[in-house]
């Protein structure tokens, strides 16, 4: 397993095999994560080899789904994740139609997709992940991440989100029957719909909450929202995404503060969003290096205390409630450990 690893290179995605869910699934940044991993997998994953992939940093994940009658493909959704690859698609929240790939991109999924299903001559549902490196660059990268040759969680989604049967016109085809014998709806861009994961945190106050490989949602909500005339579709999907989040029983704030401690390398992306709130009246607080990055940008803010950096700290403030958004990356084993304690308030 180290032979390997230090071959594909850190970070890995390792897995046991004959797994579902993502089951024992995690990213493995080094020696010493990789050892406690391949002890503990061991239990999950008995005699059967444990699987070690390239993982793609700063990815966007994709979900396409399509039918197939033999010769013709009818792809019936492009779904967008938000959350970035490496999050399982069960606990990713995704749009449909995708709300920032390039239409040339979303061309290329789909023929893509079109040739898999007529190679394989599947017959009935497909469903496709892909991950594309750098998508909003001029040569964005697309690696196919899985093919499954079956109905894929997200059925039921698409065919709430395009108005048609897609469970049931695939059984129809398995059985024989043709996709040129249905009506199949064409691409619209005139709504969006946006799919969110609902967990069971809430019942289980000692599990840390970041998401990763490992399935842990229990369930899903929907947020649907039409393009009004002259708007760009962005405004649909604001909407749409805002919806979906209610719907999860999260809190929408429209007023308060945003805590922002971000990894270096996020620094630069954190920027836009930050301005977006300052103009609709949120405050600003971040910690030692994350203010030191806001300073030299001009941006207004607050410095707080690390929790380790003694009291009153950002664990405090979110106590007392002076916080409603968080914005918080971090990187390597040791840094996650230390911001437990701000996911969990």
């Amino acid at each position: 397993a180290f032979e390997a690893a230090h071959k594909v290179g850190y970070p890995v995605v390792i897995r046991p095999s004959y797994v579902l869910g993502g089951r024992a699934m995690e990213i493995i940044r080094d020696d010493e994560q990789l050892a406690r991993y391949v002890r503990d997998a061991v239990q999950v994953s008995g005699s059967s080899p444990v699987l070690i992939d390239q993982y793609l940093s700063r990815a966007t994940e994709v979900d396409v789904d399509a039918i197939c009658d033999g010769e013709q493909v009818y792809v019936a959704g492009v779904m967008e994740h938000i959350e970035e690859a490496g999050v399982h698609s069960g606990d990713s929240a995704c749009s449909l139609p995708p709300f920032s790939l390039k239409p040339e991109t979303i061309a290329e999924l789909k023929r893509q997709t079109e040739a898999m299903a007529q190679a394989l001559k599947v017959r009935g549902l497909m469903n496709v992940q892909f991950a594309i490196e750098e998508p909003l660059s001029d040569a964005p990268r697309i690696f196919v991440l899985e093919v499954n040759p079956r109905a894929s969680r997200t059925v039921p989604f698409v065919a709430k989100a395009i108005g048609a049967p897609i469970a049931a016109i695939a059984a129809k085809v398995m059985a024989g029957r043709l996709l040129s014998e249905f009506r199949l709806p064409a691409p619209s861009s005139d709504h969006v719909a946006v799919k969110e994961a609902v967990f069971p945190f809430a019942r289980f106050p000692g599990v840390d909450t970041v998401l990763g490989p490992e399935m842990r949602s229990t369930g899903e909500v929907m947020g649907l929202d039409w393009r009004r005339e002259g708007e760009p579709l962005s405004a649909a999907f604001a909407r749409a995404f805002a919806k979906s989040q209610i719907a999860g029983g999260a809190t929408v704030p429209s007023s308060g503060a945003v805590f922002v401690s971000v990894k270096d390398a996020d620094k630069p992306f954190i920027l836009e969003p930050i301005r977006i709130l300052l103009s609709q009246g949120f405050k600003v607080i971040a910690t030692a290096g994350t203010s030191a990055y806001l300073a030299t940008q001009n941006i207004p803010h607050e410095t707080v205390k690390k929790v380790l950096e003694g009291r009153p700290n950002i664990v405090d403030r979110m106590k007392n409630g002076d916080v409603q958004i968080v914005f918080n990356t971090t990187e390597g084993r040791q840094s996650l450990q230390d911001s437990f304690s701000i996911r969990r308030s």
